[in-house]
């Protein structure tokens, strides 16, 4: 049995995403002493005792102190403790820990690191990837300490050059360090979305990785009225080159593409999944359900393909050991009509002119009351379905159907209630709903039909 085959009968398990860690929860007591962060080898324990002492210093301490994102436990004063004693010291130290960690397997799997490794997407592949016989080694790379085990642990703001220092023995690195949370400033997630990608490319080459996985998104392909169903992988990319989410992740496939001519000799692999759900996920798409109406637009109805964030690391999984390279797309097979999509959520949907909604949505915009941009929202009204031959033809098969994983997102949504896109309290989404819609729908939908029903009125 080849390497690949292997891997994708292992990536059709379905695998735990349980935030307290990967059995009972409980914070790995290591942590408190800093010891297991320290790495496996002689080698890294030479870079762990140097290097990364010294790059938490100075700028480094500031931006680790940074814990606005839940997941994690830092034990900040526990580390700095540590980093700061006398050389001898935090040598015996590391040696007690290197004693007590599971040693590296044997064997040419790649060592693999992850950024963004103590939350979402990072948390789940480091989950899968300490488990993988495929993979020799994972380092986890954040600005606080996770709770996965059987990982190295180190810490690392991704904007920042010091990075390279962290990347001392990795082979492959996988960024999922990114910021796709609904509510974020688009200058503040723009700037951070963008630099922590030159850094890690940057970072990369001066480490010496051999590849670079890079996670953006099917909306780099654009969501269009005409779009053809599904969707090559190889179709142009069609979003657009503003302000929004899919604006970011144009501008990281555009480092990627300048990657190869100005580090030459590293590879770099571009993973572009369909709609994610799952645990902890939280985006414009997934809040679209979370309204007691969904907007559609006249003419046109958009079709509904998602991706399992366990059939998104099982592809990672692949990605990292080389079965599969280049640029590729995953996600569920098909697609969901918006009749099902109605008939499994209970939802009723609102359909309004595509003139009237977007010019509405984009003054609304303007004042600050919807936080999308339009062109986000013609991903809840277009269709943006994509095939992903590259991981079918290597033999890859997803775990969840289409219906599968949108009963997860519909899980998922229990308890909350989001106003054009933002989330507001049981009650107010309450009123809303008995007025008429809800979400952006609320917002746009009400707005439009004022206008529309002005405009009648002045024509009369």
């Amino acid at each position: 049995m080849s390497t690949a085959q292997a891997l994708v009968r292992h990536g059709r398990t379905r695998t735990g995403l349980a935030r307290g860690g990967p059995e009972d929860g409980r914070r790995d007591p290591r942590a408190d002493s800093g010891q297991d962060r320290r790495a496996d080898s002689g080698q890294d324990r030479r870079a762990d005792s140097g290097q990364d002492r010294r790059a938490d210093s100075g700028q480094d301490q500031r931006a680790y102190g940074r814990d606005t994102r839940a997941g994690g436990s830092p034990a900040r004063g526990q580390a700095e403790a540590v980093e700061h004693e006398p050389a001898g010291t935090a040598r015996r130290r590391v040696s007690r820990a290197s004693e007590r960690r599971p040693a590296p397997r044997p064997g040419p799997g790649p060592v693999v690191a992850i950024t963004g490794a103590a939350r979402g997407l990072g948390h789940a592949l480091a989950v899968r990837l300490a488990a993988s016989a495929a993979v020799r080694r994972v380092v986890a790379i954040d600005d606080h300490r996770g709770d996965v085990v059987g990982v190295t642990w180190r810490l690392a703001d991704v904007r920042d050059p010091a990075l390279a220092g962290r990347l001392t023995g990795v082979d492959v690195l996988v960024h999922t360090d990114l910021d796709m949370a609904a509510d974020s400033d688009q200058r503040s997630r723009r700037a951070f979305n963008v630099r922590a990608a030159q850094t890690v490319l940057t970072a990369a080459a001066a480490g010496r990785v051999g590849r670079v996985v890079l996670v953006t998104s099917a909306m780099v392909y654009g969501a269009h009225p005409d779009n053809p169903v599904p969707l090559a992988e190889t179709a142009p990319l069609g979003a657009d080159a503003d302000g929004s989410i899919a604006g970011d992740l144009l501008e990281i496939e555009h480092l990627a593409r300048r990657s190869p001519r100005a580090h030459p000799g590293m590879a770099i692999t571009v993973v572009r999944p369909a709609a994610l759900v799952g645990e902890g996920v939280d985006t414009l798409i997934t809040r679209h359900f979370e309204s007691p109406r969904l907007l559609a637009v006249k003419g046109c109805a958009p079709r509904w393909q998602f991706c399992h964030l366990d059939d998104l690391t099982s592809a990672l999984e692949l990605a990292v050991t080389g079965a599969v390279t280049g640029v590729f797309a995953v996600g569920c097979d098909g697609w969901l009509e918006e009749e099902q999509v109605e008939e499994l959520s209970g939802l009723r949907r609102i359909e309004l002119p595509a003139g009237l909604t977007f010019g509405t949505a984009q003054r609304l915009h303007r004042i600050g009351i919807t936080p999308a941009p339009v062109s986000d929202l013609h991903y809840v009204v277009y269709p943006w379905v994509v095939d992903c031959l590259v991981l079918r033809e290597a033999g890859w098969r997803p775990t969840y159907d289409n219906e599968a994983a949108f009963r997860v997102l519909l899980e998922q949504r229990a308890g909350h209630h989001a106003l054009a896109g933002r989330r507001i309290a049981r009650k107010e989404a309450t009123i809303t709903a008995a007025g008429a819609a809800g979400a952006t729908v609320a917002v746009i939908g009400t707005a439009a039909i004022v206008r529309r029903a002005r405009r009648r009125k002045r024509g009369g």
